[in-house]
């Protein structure tokens, strides 16, 4: 099977030759080709090269357009802090909305205009040309409550969720427009699968989560179904609180961080339901040896069931040693 048809085999139910694979790699993919991660975030033939060199090397069933979540609020004005060899960052102290009366001259930014939403677009193009009929192409959009902190600033959003919950209606009824418009780009492109980047939720407990956050990505996810491709969530951080609404979101794929044990989030949701990690990134992956490798990922495999994607828990640290990587690739094989 090719890797495309392996990951499309296990969101149908159907069998597999192996474990799907799709780690998740940013910094690591962009020091394994030798670039800075400054042009791999700017330029996408670097992103796309990257990506296509990390995948060829260990054998990766998908790529992905993911580099950081300042795209979007790039585009939309926000603040951005560059540095030569880290992932861009918001901000927060200079939030875009840290006025909420801005919110009133917010317009949808157009993903084909010259930005860093375009940019995403045509990675996502290059990558579909050079490798879309053997691996799936991954695009990326945030998830309301990730836009929402982005726009608002993070310890904003989290007061209004109790000083101003309209507010927060309206700002992710914008986001949840922005990213199916964002996310349609990305498809037209050639993107196979988005990915949904909500990490700002895993600070809510399961009340505010269900009530102000879930009923949003559930629109979003339908909105991109609608689109005709499948659908990741990844919510990085401790999401036990919230992991049985995650399950209701309707993602093809629940991706799981390592602080998320794998048992408790097979149980919290229906047995067909996808999930993807959890390896600890940088105990389990980056700092142990290709055998210790192979024991943890037995442990997920076995907790989580067939229904299982090989991933860690979160992005594979930049300094992970390529054994450690290659283990997490034999082990999807075997």
């Amino acid at each position: 099977m090719t890797g495309k048809e392996r990951i499309l085999a296990r969101l149908r139910g159907g069998p597999t030759d192996s474990l799907p694979l799709m780690p998740i790699t940013m910094t690591f993919a962009a020091d394994l080709a030798g670039v800075r991660y400054l042009d791999y975030a700017r330029d996408h033939g670097v992103l796309a090269d990257a990506q296509i060199r990390v995948a060829d090397h260990f054998g990766f069933d998908h790529v992905s357009a993911i580099s950081d979540p300042a795209r979007e609020a790039s585009d939309l004005g926000a603040a951005i802090e560059w540095s030569p060899d880290q992932p861009p960052a918001i901000v927060e102290s200079r939030a875009l909305l840290a006025d909420k009366d801005n919110f009133r001259a917010l317009r949808l930014p157009d993903p084909a205009a010259r930005g860093r939403m375009r940019d995403r677009v045509e990675a996502v193009q290059l990558l579909a040309e050079r490798t879309g009929a053997t691996r799936i192409i991954e695009g990326w959009v945030e998830g309301p409550c990730a836009m929402g902190a982005d726009l608002r600033g993070l310890n904003s959003l989290m007061l209004d969720f109790f000083d101003d919950p309209s507010f927060v209606e309206a700002l992710f009824d914008f986001t949840v427009r922005m990213e199916v418009e964002f996310a349609r780009a990305q498809v037209g492109a050639g993107a196979t699968l988005i990915g949904v980047g909500d990490a700002a939720a895993s600070l809510l407990g399961p009340q505010l989560y269900e009530q102000h956050v879930l009923p949003y990505e559930q629109r979003l996810i339908a909105e991109i179904h609608a689109l005709g491709v499948p659908v990741r969530l990844h919510i990085c951080g401790d999401t036990r609180r919230i992991v049985q609404g995650m399950g209701r979101a309707g993602a093809d794929i629940v991706d799981l961080d390592f602080l998320t044990p794998m048992d408790h989030a097979r149980r919290a949701m229906p047995a067909p339901q996808v999930l993807l990690g959890n390896l600890d990134p940088v105990r389990e992956l980056r700092d142990s040896a290709p055998e210790r490798i192979h024991e943890a990922l037995s442990a997920c495999y076995a907790q989580a069931g067939p229904a299982y994607i090989v991933a860690a828990g979160c992005e594979i640290p930049r300094d992970t040693p390529l054994a450690n990587v290659a283990a997490m690739a034999s082990f999807a094989r075997q």
